[in-house]
């Protein structure tokens, strides 16, 4: 019986970000001038940076504006620290960046296709801030909010309301994320939420990376991988057509590693249409035990892994930044950063061969994604 508890014991120990000296715990910031350039005060709300950190030399930054994530810290192939986050160097940045860095959207992240959905025999009008199109929830929506929080050791947990006709979507929706730092470096990110009205959902985080560290960089020599055989192809608006196309001879085929820039410039209609890749790919397996995409960058030795309970995810390559984007020292130019967005898939309330993203009162939404790193010599 000791043996089997001192067992169980280990395997606690290795799920959660160890308990570290107050210093260090989840508030603990990188540095003094860097909770200052993130404080302030929003329609009397305090907008503060926290942070995260293991024994494994990773750090998070989050701000609980937008629930956004700031910076992610992970060591290289040398152990040297690098920042693998597109972001800004202070708050305001995040007020003003239209590029969505690092912040949770919805309440339907991705597009709708000309802003309007019927829903119970109702059709319900959202923003068009996208072309005829609804991106991102609308305008002013989750990114642009001040959540409450919870600090505690391993994890830091943020909740906001989203209040019935906000941005046109029904229901008081009340959701909560929760950034969770393990002792193996993975950043999981749990999401949950609830609704008084039946209403339409999906919510992802929209982090930008260059496991390079150095977001003067592209990230054209990355390698990817990703367990999907089929993607959705869209239109010139970049609302998906309905179908679920085979990835295979097409540049859609990540089901080895391949680097990014191999195919991204060829003359495909559906590279042209995002000018890129910005597509949601049609996961195999969402059981959250499996790595459902794997990135590679030589150079620095990192890697990263995708787990996700999500039935897709929107490879996008950061074809719209542009220079107007100014962050960490740089001007962030056409893909310098990727992004990874875990999600139901998009357009889904108007589409009816997708899966439903439908909420329900006494229904609860849960998904949960991990970002795993390490180096490799």
């Amino acid at each position: 019986m000791k043996k089997l508890l001192a067992l169980i014991q280990v395997v606690l120990a290795s799920l959660t970000a160890c308990v570290v000296p107050p210093s260090h715990r989840a508030h603990a910031p990188l540095d003094e001038d860097r909770v200052g350039a993130f404080a302030d005060t929003v329609n009397g709300k305090a907008v503060k940076l926290y942070t995260l950190r293991n024994k494994s030399g990773m750090a998070v930054e989050i701000s609980n504006y937008g629930a956004t994530l700031v910076s992610i810290h992970v060591p290289d192939k040398d152990g040297n620290d690098g920042n693998v986050l597109l972001g800004y160097d202070s708050i305001q940045g995040f007020y003003n960046g239209k590029s969505y860095f690092g912040c949770v959207v919805g309440r339907y992240a991705n597009r709708i296709a000309k802003a309007s959905f019927k829903l119970e025999g109702k059709e319900y009008h959202v923003p068009q801030n996208d072309g005829l199109n609804s991106l991102h929830g609308g305008i002013n929506s989750i990114d642009k909010q001040v959540w409450d929080v919870r600090v505690m050791n391993d994890a830091i947990r943020l909740t906001t309301v989203s209040k019935d006709g906000d941005n046109g979507y029904p229901g008081n929706l009340k959701l909560t994320v929760v950034y969770s730092l393990r002792t193996d470096n993975s950043l999981v990110i749990d999401y949950t939420a609830v609704t008084d009205k039946p209403t339409v959902l999906n919510i992802s985080n929209h982090a930008y990376f260059n496991l390079t560290g150095d977001p003067s960089k592209t990230i054209l020599d990355h390698e990817i991988k990703i367990n999907a055989d089929a993607f959705t192809p869209v239109d010139s608006t970049l609302i998906p057509t309905g179908e679920l196309k085979k990835v295979s001879g097409t540049p859609f085929d990540f089901t080895q590693f391949k680097k990014i820039g191999k195919d991204i410039d060829q003359q495909d209609q559906q590279l042209i249409f995002g000018k890129g890749y910005d597509h949601n790919f049609v996961l195999n397996k969402t059981t959250g035990t499996l790595p459902v995409v794997e990135v590679m960058e030589k150079t620095s030795g990192r890697k990263m892994e995708v787990f996700t309970t999500q039935p897709g995810v929107q490879f996008y390559t950061g074809n719209f930044l542009n220079g107007t984007e100014v962050g960490r020292g740089v001007a962030y130019q056409q893909r310098t950063g990727f992004c990874l967005e875990t999600q139901q898939f998009p357009d889904a309330p108007n589409q009816t061969g997708f899966p439903s993203t439908v909420l329900k009162p006494g229904e609860t939404w849960k998904s949960q994604t991990t970002y795993k790193f390490s180096s490799v010599k």
